[in-house]
């Protein structure tokens, strides 16, 4: 298995090591010993990761060298939301206006940068 691959996942979902050991359901010691080495995850839990990071247990275990599509800043399949204009988005059957549209992004990068904070503070 290639290390650095799970931490680069991780940090790639802007995820903490709490919160990914938490989506596990494992400790989070358990989980950062994955990422250093000094633990090896089962069969199982390598499954789980790759389904959680959205890619191959091939990738996390190093026999190919690409995440996968999904990963791919490049690729069609991944599209900015401001970048569909003549999308329309609905929470419970309403379409959010456009200030809600705005505000929904605005949320969602700022609870990202509170979790990069959170995740900086454990590490130190």
């Amino acid at each position: 298995m290639i290390l650095n691959r799970l931490t680069t996942l991780r940090k790639a979902k802007r995820w903490s090591l709490q919160y990914t050991a938490d989506r596990l359901g494992i400790a989070k010691s358990t989980y950062a010993g994955y990422e250093s080495g000094h633990r090896r995850p089962s069969l199982e839990t390598i499954n789980l990761l790759a389904g959680l990071y959205e890619t191959s247990t091939d990738y996390i275990l190093g026999r190919v060298d690409y995440p996968s599509k999904n990963m791919d800043k490049e690729s069609p399949q991944v599209m900015e939301l401001t970048d569909l204009p003549d999308m329309e988005l609905a929470v419970d059957g309403i379409s959010l206006s456009e200030e809600e549209t705005i505000q929904f992004i605005a949320f969602i990068r700022a609870k990202r940068e509170v979790e990069i904070n959170r995740d900086k503070q454990n590490e130190t």
